[in-house]
């Protein structure tokens, strides 16, 4: 495993996703996060704090793909297909909300379920191309 090529790669969907969250949880969401208040109470966070943690974890995630590697296709398709099935396991965990937080509403984990599968397939995509077998 070549760690120059994770680090990098890792780095890089970090900022991938990140700009993805941003454009989905800051534009497309926006007005729906407006409308749950009474869920959505804290006040904004450093925007480098999430970057920050989606590097973090995208690196984490890539070693994860590092390691099974020779499993996925080769490219970004290979990515793509890691990032999928990722991303299916994120969807699920989204349904946890519901249950424990007062008034989340089902159907924000279903959108939330989406945009897991999004970023982990930009992230998978991302990865692909920089992480060779």
């Amino acid at each position: 495993m070549n760690w120059n090529r994770v680090v990098l790669a890792g780095v890089l969907s970090g900022i991938a996703t990140f700009l993805a969250d941003f454009v989905l949880h800051g534009v497309l969401m926006a007005d729906t996060y407006k409308r749950y208040t009474e869920v959505f109470t804290q006040t904004q966070a450093s925007p480098l704090k999430f970057l920050a943690v989606s590097i973090a974890l995208s690196i984490c995630i890539v070693i994860l793909f590092a390691k099974t590697r020779s499993v996925w296709a080769e490219g970004v398709k290979g990515g793509l297909a890691f990032g999928f099935w990722f991303g299916v396991a994120i969807f699920f965990l989204n349904f946890f909300s519901p249950l424990v937080i007062a008034g989340f509403p089902y159907f924000l984990a279903w959108c939330w379920g989406g945009i897991g599968v999004i970023d982990c397939l930009v992230g998978g995509a991302v990865a692909g191309a920089i992480v060779k077998r």
